[in-house]
């Protein structure tokens, strides 16, 4: 299934109807330098489209993750605990969070609408 993503810089893979995984995209990794450190919400949180569900920490500041869906967060990604670098290797591959339940979704952007909002930044 194609990647979504939105304009603060989130990719949504829609696995079903009401079922998401959320993570960073490049544009946004590449910008906030070498992750060293990742806040993630418990699984069971409900999250909100458009309001942080997330945090990340980079040699230069700290960041939030703002979810692009409205829903409850199923599933959590334990590694990047460990090892937040890996947003930074593979953004598309390091998922912050599975959500499922999901009634409501941001305006999202498909690649190439994504990389021309990019482009005019």
């Amino acid at each position: 299934m194609a990647k979504l993503f939105s304009k603060s810089h989130e990719w949504v893979e829609m696995t079903d109807e009401t079922t998401a995984v959320i993570g960073l995209t490049d544009y946004a990794q590449k910008e906030l330098g070498g992750l060293v450190f990742v806040n993630l919400p418990e699984e069971g949180d409900d999250i909100t489209a458009g309001e942080t569900f997330a945090d990340v920490e980079s040699v230069k500041a700290v960041s939030d993750v703002i979810s692009p869906v409205t829903g409850v967060v199923s599933e959590v990604n334990e590694e990047l605990l460990d090892a937040p670098e890996s947003i930074n290797e593979a953004p598309y591959e390091a998922w912050f969070v599975k959500v499922s339940d999901i009634t409501e979704k941001e305006e999202l952007l498909t690649e190439e609408e994504y990389d021309a909002f990019v482009a005019a930044l």
